[in-house]
């Protein structure tokens, strides 16, 4: 038997809003632990992450680990139907073959229940190393989603490069070029418009900003976003979720090579 009972409804809304476009299809596991998913993005290119931690549902009853294929698109559709102050329980029998969404208004006074179906979905959990990065950058999240979209008018890559001056977003298209450059701030009186820049080594490193800006429907869950880099590895965007967990996006770099043949 499956019992999730969630205060902060809306931060499902939010989860679901922020991966639907990227994720289609995708197997939600829940443990003792808490409630996860790991996905690739249709195409290969992207991976998402999410955890909410047991310790963060008012009420978390999991008998035994199960993972329940959805299709991220009819979630979402479900869970527009809740009230952004709602209270939010998932139900789910350990054989049953469906899931049931229950919405109470904070006052109690109205409870909906929907029904959805599962899937079988066939996906192989792929492990994450957990790495050592050469730069870590902790900004604002929204200041993030505003630097990807004025980019993305220019051009389609976005160049992250971090150095002792700062981090410096780039990119160059027919019309020209752009650079953005967020220079290490902590600014004390409001900590979450901190920019604060780790640096073991300076990196330099280009990607697609169709997945970065597709990674920023991730904002409404939290004021800040952790990018990390290092040259040889996936860059991790990182958005915490309240106390409860995190939802992680991780992006390959695109190889240099592929760009002065074009």
């Amino acid at each position: 038997m499956l019992e999730l009972r969630l205060v902060q409804g809306s931060l499902l809304k939010k989860v679901l809003e922020a991966i639907k476009d990227l994720v289609t299809d995708a197997n939600f596991d829940c443990s003792s632990t808490g409630f996860s998913l790991q996905a690739m993005d249709s195409s290969h290119v992207a991976l998402v992450a999410l955890l909410l931690r047991s310790e963060g549902f008012e009420h978390f009853r999991c008998d035994r680990n199960l993972s329940m294929g959805m299709n991220l698109n009819h979630m979402s559709k479900m869970l527009k139907c809740a009230g952004n102050d709602d209270i939010i329980t998932l139900k789910a029998d350990d054989e049953g073959d469906t899931i049931t969404f229950m919405f109470e208004s904070p006052s109690q006074d109205k409870i909906a229940d929907f029904e959805m179906k599962l899937m079988d979905i066939k996906s192989e959990h792929l492990g994450i190393p957990e790495a050592e990065y050469e730069s870590i950058v902790r900004m604002p999240s929204h200041e993030f989603a505003r630097i990807c979209k004025d980019l993305s008018t220019i051009g389609d890559t976005v160049v992250i490069s971090v150095t002792k001056e700062g981090v410096k977003f780039s990119t160059r298209g027919d019309i020209g070029n752009a650079n953005v450059v967020c220079r290490h701030n902590t600014t004390v009186d409001k900590p979450e418009e901190s920019t604060i820049i780790e640096m073991k080594e300076p990196v330099s490193l280009t990607f697609a900003l169709r997945y970065m800006n597709s990674f920023t429907k991730a904002t409404p869950l939290s004021n800040t976003v952790s990018i990390s880099l290092s040259s040889e590895l996936p860059v991790v965007v990182e958005y915490k979720i309240a106390d409860m967990g995190y939802l992680r996006f991780y992006l390959a770099p695109k190889i240099e090579e592929d760009e002065d043949q074009s």
